[in-house]
């Protein structure tokens, strides 16, 4: 690390010596300039530490939110789009090479003059296929089609491994089919909910005209389709009920799956999937399945052509035609995000690059853009997380020794993919042209799907990532019992160029990053699975007693939070990331007490080391999100707002209190009795 030096500015100044010349070089720091100083850290860490920036940096009309996310997210997406333009103009490439395909599929989705030529026609011969259905096995039949190329009609459906045998995988049917994603928001009685939905339904009719149909045609179709969905969601569960692995977890053989809904042919349904050889199913809701049996007697087989081919369309309609593209940017993004205006369609079309073709992108990205050194230094912070959660554990004074033996060993095993995968997925099969960026999609999508599952049968590969280099963000897998850190979670906006102190790399990458992801595994859904990934209880009952009793209290804590005037966070959906957020940042700060500028007392910018950490905490969580968009994650999103995953567990730590002089004046102090202290 570079030395550091401060001036009367509170900037950081690095010396650069080129030959014999020096060149003095002043970058300003960022825990300082991001700070709002007229604001108590103590009432409010989240805007002390961010909302200088927020002042200078309002969210942009073709966002929905704005911060360290975007701003990373910029950075990488400047990045891809030169590999894409590179690759689209580069003539020679050989057919069928990444490079190719990277370039084709750019290409197709920037050529606008084609894809308004086209209109709907990509889709015609799926939209031709859902008219020819006559009954309800021919229905189940296309439903199922219909998930192997992208969409999700009526369920949801995939491959994943068994939470109770995770050498092998399973089959995965769940509640779903729901154009507004989540139950809530068919039933929610107050203004703001009752509004979105109103505006569903005329976005379903203006979708319906777009498609060919007339006024009231169009009408007609969007209230069938309004009545299928809402008899789909009341057959729902809530968000917070998906959170307990059990209850979720209901294992038959798939003729036992036929007898829970006797109209339904599962056998068949599982042929056109291709998965024809599957003796058995995990069926996570399956009052949700004995309802969808009930209705697809009950709606005519009319009523589900509509909702098909309203769900295909709007599973594709971003890769349509610009009046499809912008009604559905319309509702989706304004009326849901409050977002007034589209990104510039090259943000767009390297967006769905990215997504469709990430691990070909991955590997320029890794060669030619990835800091070096990156892999080793994630991996450096990310062992002396799991060192310090091991002192923790032991220390522990409510759980019993054979409890902690067995966390220990949880602990030790968990995996650490950090950087980039070891081996690429092979795309060798996926056929890219550039004429039609729709079918290019389809086509991605098909291929996922495929590999997906291809799986079945197969022994589980727990070398596999699920997550591209180049993404921003980071996870914890319970059935491999590992953690997946992708390359780019190094980044720090205003530290290009150089190495961040190890506030800073602790804060953001120790705390909320692995700290964070290792405190899944120990959160109230990882931590009842075991070292080898299979959900099976290692505590003993007193043990979980307790440790239910403190998950309470953060449930607690934070359904008392309430953001645009009277409108709850939920504690119970929310926990799990709750919990991951504050052992992340007790994980990471005890992490960085181990380090050279902890142990001197370095002060930077005028801030202690202390202060410096827990301000990059907050810079780590520096999201401001315009009132539509938190309205919206309240009600569908496992993750609290932003400021309270920053005011939250910081109001239960000791050492933030003691860095920042918090009182009991202060708004965020909380007494020692009810402070949540876990891991």
């Amino acid at each position: 690390m570079k030395n550091l030096k401060i001036n009367f500015l509170c900037a950081v100044t690095i010396l650069l010596f080129a030959s014999c010349n020096k060149k003095e070089i002043t970058f300003s720091d960022p825990l300082i300039t991001n700070r709002d100083t007229t604001l108590n850290p103590g009432d409010n860490f989240f805007y002390y530490a961010n909302g200088g920036w927020f002042k200078r940096n309002p969210i942009p009309s073709t966002e929905k939110s704005n911060g360290i996310f975007r701003t990373i997210g910029d950075t990488i997406n400047s990045q891809i789009k030169q590999i894409c333009e590179k690759a689209a103009a580069d003539n020679a490439s050989a057919k069928g090479s990444n490079k190719q395909k990277i370039g084709d599929f750019y290409a197709s989705g920037m050529d606008t003059i084609a894809i308004e030529k086209a209109g709907i026609s990509p889709l015609n011969n799926e939209l031709k296929a859902i008219e020819t259905i006559n009954n309800i096995p021919s229905l189940m039949t296309t439903i199922a089609h219909l998930h192997t190329i992208g969409a999700s009609p009526a369920f949801s459906f995939y491959l994943s491994q068994d939470d109770k045998i995770s050498t092998k995988y399973a089959l995965f049917f769940g509640q779903g089919g729901l154009g507004l994603g989540q139950r809530d928001y068919y039933f929610n009685t107050d203004i703001e909910t009752v509004q979105i939905r109103n505006e569903y339904v005329k976005h379903l009719q203006a979708m319906s005209k777009l498609m060919g149909n007339d006024e009231a045609e169009s009408l007609k179709s969007a209230l069938s389709i309004m009545n299928i969905e809402t008899d789909l969601a009341k057959a729902s569960r809530k968000l917070e009920a998906l959170r307990d692995p059990i209850k979720n977890y209901n294992k038959m053989s798939v003729s036992d799956f036929n007898k829970l809904t006797p109209t339904i042919s599962w056998t068949s349904v599982l042929v056109t999937l291709g998965a024809a050889k599957a003796d058995s199913v995990i069926v996570g809701q399956p009052e949700f399945y004995k309802s969808l049996n009930e209705l697809v007697k009950k709606n005519s087989i009319q009523d589900w052509k509509k909702y098909l081919k309203w769900d295909l369309v709007n599973s594709y309609a971003s890769y349509l035609n610009q009046s499809i593209e912008q009604q559905n940017f319309k509702f989706y993004s304004t009326v849901l995000n409050g977002v007034s205006k589209q990104k510039p369609r090259w943000k767009r079309v390297v967006g769905q690059t990215d997504s469709s073709l990430g691990e070909l992108i991955g590997q320029v990205y890794v060669a030619e853009y990835l800091p070096k050194g990156s892999k080793e230094k994630l991996l450096e912070i990310g062992n002396n997380i799991r060192e310090v959660y091991a002192l923790h554990i032991q220390k522990l004074d409510w759980m019993s020794d054979i409890t902690k033996q067995k966390a220990l060993h949880k602990l030790n095993k968990i995996v650490m993919k950090v950087g980039y995968p070891d081996k690429w997925k092979d795309m060798s099969q996926l056929k890219i042209d550039r004429n039609s960026y729709c079918s290019n999609v389809m086509k991605a999508n098909a291929w996922e799907y495929n590999y997906m599952i291809s799986k079945y049968g197969k022994v589980v590969d727990r070398s596999e990532w699920s997550m591209n280099p180049q993404t921003y963000n980071a996870y914890y897998n319970p059935s491999n019992n590992e953690i997946v850190v992708p390359a780019c979670n190094i980044l720090v906006p205003g530290f290009e160029g150089r190495m961040p102190d190890d506030a800073i790399l602790y804060g953001i990458i120790g705390g909320s990053t692995f700290g964070h992801e290792i405190t899944h595994g120990f959160d109230d859904q990882g931590s009842q699975y075991d070292e080898n990934g299979n959900l099976n209880n290692w505590w003993t009952p007193e043990d979980l007693k307790k440790f239910h009793e403190k998950t309470k209290l953060i449930v607690s804590q934070f359904n008392e939070y309430t953001i645009l005037g009277d409108k709850h966070i939920n504690g119970d959906a929310t926990q799990g990331e709750n919990i991951a957020d504050l052992g992340g940042v007790v994980m990471g700060f005890e992490a960085f007490k181990k380090s050279k500028q902890y142990k001197s007392k370095q002060k930077i910018s005028n801030l202690t080391p202390e202060q410096r950490y827990f301000l990059a905490y907050g810079y780590a969580w520096m999201v401001n999100i315009k009132d539509e968009a938190l309205a919206s994650q309240i009600m569908t999103d496992v993750h609290a707002p932003a400021q309270f995953r920053i005011n939250g567990p910081l109001s239960n730590n000791v050492d933030f209190y003691k860095a920042f002089n918090i009182n009991k004046n202060d708004k965020m102090f909380r007494p020692e009795a009810l402070r949540v202290v876990i891991w």
